[in-house]
């Protein structure tokens, strides 16, 4: 039981770098740290490096964009605490969104475009373990958030936020049978509601500032693990996220466009499934693969990915109370169109293909 459960870490260094899944989202907001033993902290960094570049088709026919999506590094700690045998606690920092967008200068239409979305959130937990092997837990999260943008083909439009911060919750319930390292958990985290101020320009006119009001999604995450024998345990998760309450609409950018400046058509399902096996009773390795569905239609040209497909490799290194896990992951993005207010309907202005991230995970873990 407790190698397996050290081969899980091994599986989450390499999970956390979800680099392009569903929308702008950058962590899977699992709350498995609850089911850690004991006393448990843990602190984790991932660095992604992406490249997404287009064509252009209708407009700029031909011309490349360069790749428009840049690296980013993020960091995370979580802190779980046992009160009882059946009493627990924990509290979890983590960038749950963020984008980081910046065409280079080129004869492509979007030249010059960037944009920048940041977020962080607290969420504190309690979980409650019933005689028959069945927990419940539930907490609220804080979660804070910004963003800028400037868009020189609309204009040279720029915006800049304010950072709001709002609160949402989390609830969910699972069944573990110890003895053969079985457990099946959903989690439900509640879409929050943020308001900010804007400050929009276009044309070299003065800034109009405005009120605007966003949600980020709900979402459920099905998480489950089992042992197959004593060196080796399968495992995986079902993460599905209402991006369509994600909207940003502007009202100066509306007003010149017609077009929200990101929005998604489709509501996400990411698929992750792996295997984790014990080499001896220091190191244990674990593999895993992810899908997401492509959609298809049309995506924005900030976020110009649909859908993906990702192999992970992961480490785990235990001495004592602490555990290093690492991992590196190679994402597929799936192929993608975008379009512009001014073509005709179903007509397509850049090409995005045969694009890809790596990213890389590194966590430490000390148990007491």
């Amino acid at each position: 039981m407790k190698h397996l459960l050290m081969m899980t870490a091994a599986s989450f260094a390499v999970t956390a770098t979800s680099a392009f899944a569903g929308g702008i989202e950058r962590s899977s907001q699992s709350a498995m740290v609850l089911f850690e033993k004991g006393n448990h902290l843990e602190l984790t960094f991932s660095h992604v490096t992406p490249s997404v570049s287009g064509v252009g088709f209708a407009v700029t026919p031909g011309q490349a964009s360069g790749n428009m999506a840049k690296s980013y590094s993020q960091v995370g700690f979580a802190y779980k605490h046992q009160f009882s045998d059946r009493l627990s606690a924990a509290i979890i920092y983590d960038t749950p969104y963020g984008a980081n967008v910046l065409y280079p200068t080129s004869t492509y239409f979007n030249s010059g475009a960037e944009a920048e979305i940041s977020s962080s959130s607290l969420t504190g937990l309690l979980k409650y373990t019933l005689p028959s092997n069945v927990s419940v837990y539930g907490g609220v999260r804080y979660q804070r958030m910004d963003a800028n943008a400037s868009i020189p083909a609309v204009g040279n439009y720029t915006i800049n936020t304010n950072t709001d911060a709002a609160t949402g919750y989390v609830v969910g319930a699972a069944y573990e049978k110890p003895e053969i390292a079985l457990r099946v958990a959903l989690t439900y985290n509640s879409s929050i509601d943020h308001t900010v101020t804007t400050s929009e320009t276009i044309g070299g006119g003065a800034a109009v500032d405005n009120n605007l009001g966003f949600t980020t999604p709900e979402s459920l995450n099905l998480e489950f693990q089992s042992g197959v024998n004593k060196n080796t345990l399968v495992f995986g998760s079902i993460r599905y996220v209402k991006w369509k309450q994600f909207d940003l609409r502007p009202a100066v950018y509306l007003g010149a466009t017609g077009e929200s400046i990101v929005s998604y058509s489709n509501n996400v399902t990411t698929y992750n499934i792996g295997v984790g096996r014990k080499i001896n009773d220091t190191w244990s390795a674990a593999l895993t693969l992810g899908y997401e569905k492509s959609n298809g239609g049309f995506a924005a040209n900030l976020g110009p990915t649909d859908g993906n497909l990702s192999v992970g490799l992961g480490g785990s290194y235990t001495k004592g109370n602490m555990k290093i896990t690492a991992g590196v992951k190679y994402i597929d993005i799936g192929d993608t169109q975008t379009t512009l207010s001014v073509l005709p309907a179903g007509v397509a202005a850049a090409n995005f293909n045969n694009n890809h991230a790596i990213g890389v995970g590194f966590k430490v873990a000390y148990s007491f």
